[in-house]
C-alpha cells in the first residue's frame, strides 16, 4: 500500500516519533481491492499528542490548516493541495443521537481507538512506516466478505450518533457491501435519531449516497443505498414526502412498480446530474392522491413539495432552482399529444435545463417498467429542437437579429423594450426564418401600430 501513498505522507510518517497510521476508507478500499484515485480522502491515526505531530509537520515542511486540541484532530496540506486528516487516539462518550462527542479520553490503546469508530472494515490501520496492518477488531475478515458489521453493539454505535445511520447506507452504496442483520436490526430500532442531525450533514449524506456511482463505477451504488434508507426507516424520518409513496400502485399499462420504487429505479436510471430531481420527481404523487383521489396536478404540487424538501435540507440554491424547473416540467406531452407548437415554446422556455429535461424524461420512461428503449417524448422533442436548431429558431433576445438599442431606435419606449424583444422571440418561434433584421423590423412598426388603435 505505501507506494500508493503521498510522497509526502510517507515523508511525513518517517518524520514522526512514534507510528502514523492510515485508517478508514482508503485502507478499506485498497484491501478490497479498489483503486485509490487523487480524490481519496487520507484519514490519519496515532497515539502521539498534537504538539509531537505538529513538531513532524514543521520538519517535513507539511502545511497545518487548523489545529482542534479539544479532539485531538490536525488538519493539513502538502505542496500538491492533497489534504489529510490526523486524529490523535481516543475513546469519544456521546449524547445519544448527538453527532459531537460529549467527552473525549486520549489513549495510547490503538484498540480503544479502533472501536469509537463505526465499522470494523473501517478500522484497520496501516502503520506507514513499517508497512504492516494493524485489525484490533477483525475488520479484514469483514473486508473480504463484503460486510458492514458495527465496531460494538449496534444498538450503542447508532445511539452514539445518529449520522452513522446516513453512513451505513453510504458506504454500502459505495463499496457494494452488505450491512449485516445486527446493523440493519440497529439502524432500524435507532432511526428516529437522524432527527437530531443537522440538516446540512443530513444532505452532504444524501447527495454522496446518490452519486456513489463514482466512487467505484458500480451503477446500481446508488439504488442499493436507497433501499437501505428505506428498510432501516431512515428515508422516511429525512423524506417523509417520498416515502409516503411505498404502497401507492399506479395504472399497469404504465407501471410494474409502486410510487416509491419507480422512484428509486429512476435514480439508477438518471445520470449524475439530475439525480435529486429523479428523486423527487414523483414526490407530489401520494400528496395529490390523498386530496384528490388522483394523480393529475403531481407536477406542480411535487415541484412545491421538493422545493420545501431541499430547503429544509438546506440545500444549494441552484441545485434547488433547478430541480424544482425539473419536476414542474417532468410530465408535459407524456402522451405526446402536445402540439408542435406548443412543444416549441416549452423546449424554448426549458432553455439550458432543456437536456436535463430530457434525460429525465428517459429516467422516468426507464423505471416505469424497467425498460431501456428510447422515451417516446424524449425522441419527439429532441427532433423538434433539431427542427428549430436547422431553422435558426433563437431561444434567446440575445439571438435575435434585433436589440434592445435596435428596437428603441425605431420608436419603441425604453419601457416597453423587454416586452417587445419578448414579443419577437414568439414571432420566431415557428418559423426560424423570420429571424430577420428586415423582417423583424416590419414585425416591430406593425406592432406599435397595433399599439395606437385603440382597444
Amino acid at each position: 500500500m505505501k507506494q500508493l501513498l503521498p510522497e509526502k505522507l510517507v515523508e511525513l510518517a518517517n518524520c514522526c516519533p512514534r507510528p502514523l497510521y492510515v485508517v478508514g476508507g482508503s485502507v478499506r478500499d485498497f484491501l478490497a481491492g479498489y483503486p485509490l484515485g487523487p480524490h481519496t480522502d487520507w484519514d490519519i491515526a496515532s497515539p502521539m499528542t498534537e504538539d509531537e505531530f505538529l513538531a513532524a509537520c514543521e520538519k517535513c515542511g507539511t502545511h497545518v490548516r487548523g489545529v482542534y486540541r479539544q479532539t485531538g484532530t490536525v488538519k493539513l496540506e502538502d505542496d500538491e493541495k492533497c489534504g489529510y486528516e490526523f486524529t490523535r487516539f481516543r475513546s469519544d462518550r456521546y449524547v445519544r443521537g448527538v453527532h459531537t462527542p460529549a467527552e473525549i479520553e486520549f489513549t495510547e490503546d490503538i484498540a480503544v481507538d479502533a472501536r469509537r469508530r463505526d465499522f470494523c472494515a473501517n478500522a484497520v490501520y496501516y502503520d506507514i512506516r513499517q508497512g504492516t496492518f494493524c485489525d484490533p477488531l477483525g475488520g479484514r475478515e469483514d473486508i473480504a466478505a463484503r460486510t458492514l458489521r458495527t465496531v460494538r453493539e449496534a444498538e450503542r454505535v447508532f445511539g452514539e450518533d445518529g449520522l452513522r445511520l446516513m453512513r451505513l447506507a453510504r458506504i454500502a452504496a459505495e463499496t457494494g457491501f452488505s450491512p449485516d442483520a445486527e446493523a440493519l436490526a440497529g439502524a432500524k430500532r435507532n432511526a428516529a435519531l437522524i432527527r437530531d442531525i443537522a440538516p446540512e450533514r443530513i444532505f452532504t449524506e444524501l447527495r454522496a449516497l446518490l452519486l456513489s456511482d463514482a466512487k467505484h463505477g458500480d451503477s446500481s451504488a446508488p439504488y442499493r443505498g436507497l433501499t437501505i434508507l428505506r428498510d432501516t426507516g431512515v428515508l422516511a424520518e429525512i423524506l417523509p414526502e417520498l416515502a409516503a409513496g411505498e404502497g401507492i400502485h399506479q395504472r399497469e399499462d404504465y407501471h410494474v412498480h409502486d410510487v416509491l420504487e419507480h422512484s428509486l429505479l429512476c435514480v439508477q436510471y438518471a445520470p449524475p446530474e439530475i439525480r435529486f430531481a429523479a428523486l423527487l420527481h414523483d414526490v407530489g404523487k401520494p400528496f395529490c392522491l390523498a386530496r384528490d383521489g388522483n394523480f393529475y396536478a403531481h407536477a406542480e404540487e411535487g415541484a412545491r413539495i421538493a422545493e420545501d424538501i431541499l430547503s429544509r435540507l438546506k440545500a444549494p440554491r441552484a441545485l434547488t432552482r433547478e430541480t424544482v424547473r425539473l419536476v414542474r416540467m417532468h410530465m408535459r406531452d407524456f402522451d405526446c399529444k402536445m402540439r408542435e407548437a406548443k412543444v416549441r415554446r416549452e423546449i424554448r422556455d426549458a432553455g439550458s435545463a432543456f437536456p436535463l429535461l430530457l434525460a429525465l424524461k428517459q429516467a422516468d420512461f426507464s423505471a416505469c417498467k424497467d425498460d431501456l428503449s428510447p422515451a417516446p417524448s424524449a425522441v419527439k422533442w429532441r427532433a423538434v429542437y433539431e427542427k428549430m436548431r436547422a431553422e435558426g429558431v433563437p431561444f434567446t433576445v440575445k439571438e435575435l437579429a434585433l436589440g434592445g438599442a435596435d428596437v428603441q431606435a425605431l420608436g419603441v419606449p425604453k419601457e416597453r423594450t423587454a416586452e417587445m424583444l419578448k414579443e419577437l422571440l414568439d414571432f420566431c418561434l415557428t418559423d426560424g426564418s423570420r429571424n430577420d433584421r428586415a423582417v423583424l423590423t416590419r414585425a416591430v412598426l406593425r406592432i406599435l401600430e397595433r399599439d395606437k388603435k385603440p382597444q
